[in-house]
């Protein structure tokens, strides 16, 4: 119950990090047009990669490492303060590459400054520590007041065209503001460590095993915004940010048993029970299917309409794009319960690191003939390609760990009830008018549907639902 406890936190979490931005973005992306909203794409896509040397991998290294020994509350604080430290140092690093980038920058330099408050508020994300204690309600609670607040911030001072600087601040000092919180409260979770005792160079090697990861992911996460606006416009770049916004918005629910499983599998790793990493990874795997096969048929069904009815008139290449991306939803499901639940925790971190590194290359290589043939949809489609090849090569790598059949026990069934819901609803979306009651309506029939499916074909899934509900009624 413990865990998903955990999910439902780390999902809420995880979704309003996207649905606040999602929210304001319907306003924001009438207010600062498509050319506001792709310069503010850009120009986050590029502080990214400043972002990514500061965190060094250490969201989910220091995830793991705590993990490991949070039943010991000495190594634990110790762990904690030696992760800290190369955190910190590694962000005054990437702020001085970012200082010597900008005496080179030719863009608006403006709009780089306020982002740059992001890269300053990496050093004070500690997540990881609550995630690898697996402490996810204090995570939720504290940074949901910060998200209403700078929601409403963005409604009542970005006015006009002419405000990209301030939307791109608030949206800085709010994460900023956000990872200050999480501190107040690790002085009743940790004990004093002197500092004699610390030895923080001992996980310099090991944070650069996860950098490596970290590197090839973003590479083909940032990259297509990057690329976008280099070879076709800042517009294109905004475009496909916001497409993928609300493909994130859905997959958050997918991947939130990523975090939660982690420092899950990796305790019971280090106690050396097999046996149950593999239980909880065939449970895993099904759960985020029953959930990855429906969302992504859903929203491909709507999204030809929902994409730019949402966003407003401009946006119209919203809508094919995000059903194109849609299929990602269940690549990276998979790929998040092999790479992230499964070869992380029991450290095969250079297996993990292969698979990302061949969609960061796959990535690269598309990219270039697909955005200059295709645009923003060529862009689209390498994204897919790219997540099909690390989940392929994940599969692989754990074919002789794993048992295959009872990995993919109900894939077919949640396929089939995936088919189910988009046939029907697509066909309403293109032939009826659109409206909000329309969509709201396609998305509680698609839900029916599916869950009508679901007691109809009997997928694993069901019979885990009632051995929960059994243990509930038990207590």
């Amino acid at each position: 119950m413990k865990v998903i406890r955990n999910y439902l936190y780390n999902a809420g979490y995880q979704i309003l990090a996207v649905i606040v931005p999602l929210i304001t973005s319907a306003y924001v992306s009438r207010v600062l047009r498509p050319e506001g909203s792709g310069a503010n794409a850009y120009t986050n896509s590029i502080i990214q990669y400043f972002i990514l040397l500061a965190s060094i991998g250490i969201g989910y290294y220091g995830n793991r490492e705590i993990a490991y020994v949070r039943d010991n509350l000495k190594k634990m604080s110790q762990t904690f303060w030696e992760i800290q430290v190369v955190k910190t140092v590694m962000t005054i690093v990437a702020y001085i590459a970012f200082l010597i980038f900008m005496y080179f920058y030719t863009g608006n330099p403006i709009y780089m400054w306020a982002q740059s408050i992001n890269l300053v508020a990496t050093a004070f994300d500690i997540s990881w520590l609550y995630q690898g204690i697996e402490d996810f309600k204090r995570t939720v609670i504290r940074n949901t007041l910060v998200k209403i607040i700078s929601t409403i911030a963005i409604f009542v001072f970005i006015r006009d065209a002419g405000d990209v600087t301030l939307y791109i601040s608030l949206l800085a000092v709010s994460t900023f503001i956000g990872n200050l919180t999480l501190w107040p409260h690790i002085r009743f979770i940790l004990e004093r460590v002197k500092v004699s005792e610390l030895n923080p160079w001992r996980h310099f090697k090991p944070t650069i095993a996860m950098f490596v990861p970290q590197i090839a992911t973003q590479l083909y996460v940032q990259l297509n915004r990057t690329m976008l606006g280099i070879m076709i416009s800042e517009t294109a770049a905004g475009f496909y940010q916001y497409s993928d916004s609300l493909v994130k918005l859905v997959l958050a629910f997918v991947t939130a048993t990523g975090t939660v499983m982690l420092p899950h599998v990796s305790n019971a790793f280090s106690k050396g029970d097999m046996d149950k990493v593999n239980s909880m990874l065939y449970k895993s795997f099904d759960f985020v299917s029953a959930l990855a096969f429906p969302m992504t048929f859903g929203l491909a069904a709507v999204a030809t309409t929902l994409g730019p009815y949402y966003f407003g008139p401009g946006y119209g290449p919203v809508g094919p794009a995000m059903m194109i991306e849609s299929i990602v939803i269940l690549m990276i499901g998979w790929s998040n319960v092999i790479g992230t639940q499964y070869l992380l925790p029991i450290n095969k971190v250079k297996e993990f690191t292969i698979s990302v590194t061949i969609g960061a290359v796959v990535n690269i290589i598309m990219n270039i003939p697909l955005i200059y043939f295709g645009g923003l949809n060529g862009a689209m489609w390498s994204t897919v390609i790219s997540e099909v090849a690390v989940t392929t090569y994940q599969l692989w790598v754990v074919r002789k760990l794993l048992d295959f059949k009872e990995l993919f026990k109900g894939t077919i069934k949640y396929l089939i009830a995936g088919i189910v819901i988009f046939v029907p609803i697509y066909w309403v979306n293109i032939t009826v008018t659109t409206t909000w009651p329309r969509l709201i309506l396609e998305v509680i029939s698609g839900i029916l549907i599916y869950v009508l499916m679901i007691f109809i074909l009997k997928p694993p899934v069901l019979a885990s639902a009632k051995e929960i509900i059994a243990k509930r009624r038990k207590r």
